[in-house]
């Protein structure tokens, strides 16, 4: 039995078959898993989660740290129906002001139902009287309640990565009650941002019948849900953050500058190949520059798209439709040897992306919509020395905190192209001073600080 338990959608490891048919564990990537792991570390706790196969779950197992994993088990129809389905093609586009439509089907809500039942149970099963519970974001939003049926004892957080709709967006889904009702079984629900909580308070003082009262806080519980079964749920803001500890590294720069043929400039982007990140109009940006003969010579823009939820149509289209503009701009603006645009779609491990942000003169981030963006932090934590330049959208929950950023709004290619000169231009010592103000931001404000917030507002209730 566990005195401390995260549930999330996926385990911190994937798994995988070799060609003997042996299992093979690797870390799985993402801001979530990064966040999480020295937590649960710390803690000496379990993690129940997929372990990204539909074949059979193997048995729990510790890792190195000494957490243990508890692995449940989906089937080909849960993964489609539940995970392609209501979580990225009901809320996901939902819940990021619909980028895209949400399609609502019930048969998809239906696995949505079964397969938080069946996370809810695990968690029943392995924790300790009177343990802590920490779900973990949209894909589970429905276990706080089943899990407090299950075990009244339990205290239960909750926490969701992604953003939260406004009222008139989130009336649209068909289930709102239901989602509302399991989020608020939870003893403190967490968001990263004031303005999300405030959404979430907003939705629950208009399609419920549970009271809201106090405001929202950073850090801290001073508002709360007051349900009609006589609970008090507290809501609060607590921006995520990283353990810096992995970017704190000397890197040898020009091992990288070399690789990529020692140009004056390196602008780098790092996300997952989502619609919602922004990476089509940061090229186009991009692309118009050279049209207008405004980009320095000897600059190249690397795009590592991490390869993501690929047999969704929206993800496909968005593949298809960044490789075609990255052929074009280098078919148009590069020369033989020499390209204007280097594309990977592919997954790096952590050393490799601590010497690419590190070495980048300019990170670009650019997402239509975003809980909070750890890459940001990550580029900033590698450049103690201020040197490095951040271009950040408007609209990712880290421009709050990283207001030091050369920020744009990535609806608009003109201020992409704006925000992103004004960084090829900036003087040293602006860039410098601008560095250094989120360096101290990042360091100061990390992952122990967001977790340790969380739960102890969670424990003292």
């Amino acid at each position: 039995m566990n005195d401390f338990v995260v549930v999330a959608n996926r385990l911190p490891v994937d798994l995988h078959y070799d060609d003997n048919g042996a299992p093979v564990w690797t870390p799985s990537p993402g801001g979530l898993v990064a966040a999480l792991t020295p937590v649960l570390a710390q803690h000496h706790g379990c993690w129940i989660g997929w372990p990204g196969t539909t074949t059979e779950a193997p048995e729990p197992f510790r890792t190195e740290s000494g957490i243990l994993l508890n692995p449940v088990s989906l089937s080909q129809s849960d993964y489609e129906e539940f995970y392609e389905g209501f979580a990225n093609a009901t809320l996901w586009p939902l819940y990021h002001d619909l980028i895209v439509t949400p399609r609502y089907h019930r048969n998809w809500w239906d696995a949505y139902q079964r397969v938080n039942q069946k996370f809810a149970e695990t968690a029943a099963q392995v924790a300790a009287p009177n343990a802590t519970v920490w779900v973990q974001d949209y894909q589970l939003q429905l276990v706080p309640g089943m899990l407090r049926e299950l075990r009244p004892d339990l205290t239960i957080g909750f926490f969701l990565h992604i953003p939260f709709p406004a009222p008139d967006l989130f009336r649209q889904l068909p289930w709102r009650e239901e989602i509302l009702t399991g989020v608020l079984g939870a003893d403190m629900v967490g968001f990263h941002l004031a303005s999300n909580a405030r959404n979430f308070l907003h939705v629950v003082a208009h399609y419920s019948e549970h009271d809201v009262s106090g405001t929202v806080s950073v850090r801290d519980i001073t508002a709360h849900v007051h349900t009609s079964d006589d609970r008090q749920v507290g809501i609060g803001a607590f921006p995520i953050a990283i353990d810096p500890t992995p970017f704190l590294v000397d890197i040898d720069k020009t091992e990288v500058r070399a690789e990529l043929g020692n140009l004056d400039q390196i602008i780098l982007g790092v996300d997952r190949l989502d619609y919602t990140k922004g990476i089509l109009q940061r090229l186009q940006a991009l692309e118009e520059l050279h049209k207008a003969g405004m980009m320095p010579p000897r600059t190249v823009f690397l795009q590592i798209a991490t390869p993501s939820r690929e047999r969704i149509d929206h993800y496909r289209r968005t593949r298809n439709m960044v490789e075609q503009a990255v052929g074009r701009i280098n078919g148009r603006f590069g020369s033989l040897g020499s390209q204007v645009v280097l594309y990977q779609h592919q997954s790096f491990d952590r050393e490799r992306l601590v010497k690419l942000y590190a070495t980048a003169d300019i990170m670009l981030v650019t997402p239509f919509k975003d809980g909070m963006n750890l890459v940001a932090k990550e580029y900033v934590a590698c450049h103690g020395d201020g040197s490095g330049a951040l271009v950040l959208s408007e609209f990712a929950g880290a421009a709050e905190e990283l207001s030091e950023a050369f920020l744009c709004n990535p609806f608009d290619v003109e201020s992409i192209k704006q925000q992103l000169l004004a960084a090829l231009l900036a003087s040293p010592a602006e860039k410098q001073a601008r560095m250094l103000r989120m360096h101290e931001q990042v360091i100061s404000h990390d992952v122990n600080v967001w977790a340790t917030a969380f739960l102890r507002c969670l424990t003292l209730g």
